[in-house]
């Protein structure tokens, strides 16, 4: 029994000087500063406009705003991904290659089903640059007149 306690107590000493030695080997390094990030590359692409305001709308009826963009770079951009913020919201794009001075359309359509303001967003994303463009739509759902 005698032989048990200490192989106890060597057991707890053994595991308490691991712990301590570990706990000083795991601090934590002093912080290094961040590598610099490069600046996003700015889009190539012209918006006609990026918010959209359809004002009083009916319950019940969808509205729809087509958002169109001029490919300005001299190169062909392809729309990536189209992504609407819910499921309210639905989206259509030109899906094919958009060469150098043509136009391309994002749609935007809301299920006007609930009735009160309303500002939702559409990120479309395109090979020509990292950062996504946010196109916004925003109106007011009314009840229909009796």
């Amino acid at each position: 029994m005698k032989t048990l306690k200490l192989s106890f107590f060597a057991l707890a000493g053994a595991l308490l000087l691991s712990a301590s030695s570990f706990a000083q080997t795991a601090a934590p390094a002093k912080a290094q500063p961040a590598p610099a990030k490069q600046a996003a590359k700015a889009s190539g692409v012209t918006w006609t406009s990026d918010v959209h305001d359809f004002g009083d709308i009916q319950k019940g009826k969808p509205a729809s705003f087509d958002f169109t963009f001029k490919n300005t770079t001299k190169q062909t951009v392809l729309i990536t991904n189209v992504k609407a913020s819910c499921g309210c919201t639905a989206t259509n794009y030109t899906k094919t290659p958009i060469k150098p001075g043509e136009t391309a359309s994002i749609t935007a359509t809301y299920n006007a089903a609930s009735p009160g303001p309303f500002s939702k967003s559409v990120t479309v994303t395109t090979n020509d640059t990292e950062t996504p463009k946010i196109l916004t739509i925003k109106g007011k759902v009314i009840e229909p007149q009796s």
